[in-house]
């Protein structure tokens, strides 16, 4: 696999996946959870962090497997792990919107 095809790969995943916890009500997307009485959400926002965290995982998963097909895989440091949890987080935040601070109109 190229190198360019497998950085945009990555990318895209790793969009795709941090928008997921806040743009469905399933966990993972596909686990259905029944929706407290008089609750809009069906899942709360530690279950949306829960699944944020395990999906960052699995984004670096894919990526470290990516890197070993193409190469030799880097050692990484406390800092490279720190820095790209801040991204996958900056890259939910478009979710999160949607989620939480859109303003939703009154149905009539």
């Amino acid at each position: 696999m190229d190198t360019t095809l497998a950085a945009w790969l990555v990318i895209a995943v790793a969009i795709a996946f941090a928008n997921l916890p806040f743009l469905n009500e399933r966990v993972f997307g596909f686990i259905p959870v029944k929706p407290a009485l008089g609750k809009a959400h069906a899942k709360y926002f530690v279950v949306r962090l829960l699944e944020l965290f395990v999906l960052y995982f699995v984004v670096g998963g894919l990526a470290r497997l990516l890197e070993t097909q193409i190469g030799n895989a880097f050692t990484q440091t406390w800092e490279f792990y720190a820095i790209t949890a801040c991204l996958f987080v900056v890259l939910a935040f478009p979710g999160f919107v949607l989620r939480y601070l859109r303003k939703r109109r009154p149905s009539a």
